[in-house]
């Protein structure tokens, strides 16, 4: 009697093999993975900015500049894009990393654009003897545009970045075409918070802190994370704490010393800044009449990072504007 053949199945021998040897190499590296995000999660973080980044032509570089006496300390900073260039100052307890979501756009628009560490910031050098004062930090800043042979950008710096910017931009007017600010220090105000709460030690004081930052309160950090910032504060909080206190002596405040400022000026704010107050964006605004004055509404701190999306426009429609709207103030609702 003649038999019908069957189609023979895989051997289950054959496939445990490729099911082990698929485990053999895809496991490991989850595990790896997974371990490494658990045990340093900033770092992660950092690491999947700087691949973002790189994807969008945003390249790591480094050079030496002069700095607080010392005649060459290392410096970190981002640069990509062609055409004007632009040049980026992050905040106090910042690094470069945080103009992630805005280089980008500006890239996108024809604009070369660099991003620093300051010194003793990201991984930029932190010499010992550095007071990381305005005045030192905005030096740094000027020996970094002349070593990357920068004699006329747009300007721009965010929280005391931008307090660095306009002194910059005060001492050195014929180096700025065009200024911009994004939730500035440099002016006296009121403050309301405890100081160091940027430098957090326990978790109520890091929710405190995020509250500021944010306009509206976050979930809570997980403990895994919080436990690596509270590391990363304790190796290098004291840079902070220095800038910290020579901000508070109050020797380097711009009250009364922006009418210098002759160049085009956006002022970028958030409504829901509750570390530094709109009304700081108001004085600022009045001081320099040709100044626009952009107010963020569901924004906070933070608005050229979780609201780059609104602002990058207004920033690339200032910077190619061919006549600025002088005087303009407006609130941008969500």
């Amino acid at each position: 009697m003649a038999t019908i053949a069957t189609p023979q199945r895989p051997h289950r021998r054959t496939l445990w093999r490729v099911l082990r040897w698929a485990l053999v190499i895809v496991v490991p590296p989850l595990v790896a993975l997974t371990a490494f995000a658990l045990l340093r999660p900033l770092d992660l973080l950092v690491a999947s900015t700087q691949l973002r980044l790189w994807f969008d032509g945003i390249q790591s570089e480094y050079t030496q500049i002069p700095f607080a006496g010392s005649p060459s300390i290392r410096v970190h900073y981002f640069v990509g894009g062609s055409g004007p260039p632009v040049v980026l100052v992050h905040g106090l307890g910042g690094r470069a990393e945080d103009w992630a979501h805005l280089m980008p756009q500006l890239v996108r628009d024809h604009h070369r654009v660099y991003a620093p560490d300051l010194p003793g910031y990201g991984r930029s050098a932190s010499p010992a003897g550095a007071t990381y004062s305005i005045p030192e930090e905005s030096q740094a800043l000027e020996a970094f545009l002349d070593n990357r042979h920068l004699s006329r950008i747009d300007l721009g710096g965010w929280s005391m970045g931008g307090w660095i910017a306009m002194r910059v931009a005060i001492d050195q007017p014929q180096r700025v075409r065009r200024l911009m600010i994004f939730d500035s220090a440099g002016l006296r105000w009121d403050l309301k918070w405890d100081t160091s709460l940027f430098w957090p030690q326990t978790a109520q004081q890091l929710r405190q802190l995020n509250d500021l930052l944010r306009a509206t309160p976050p979930p809570a950090v997980p403990g895994f994370i919080a436990h690596a910032i509270f590391h990363y504060v304790a190796l290098h909080g004291w840079v902070v704490q220095r800038s910290m206190h020579s901000m508070l002596t109050g020797h380097a405040l711009l009250d009364g010393k922006l009418g210098a400022l002759k160049m085009p000026m956006l002022i970028v704010w958030g409504k829901q800044d509750h570390l530094i107050p709109v009304s700081v964006a108001e004085d600022i605004h009045h001081e320099v009449p040709q100044s626009e004055l952009e107010i963020f509404d569901g924004c906070g701190h933070l608005a050229p990072n979780l609201c780059a999306s609104r602002v990058g426009p207004v920033v690339k429609g200032f910077l190619d504007e061919a006549t600025p709207l002088a005087g303009r103030e407006a609130v941008i609702p969500k």
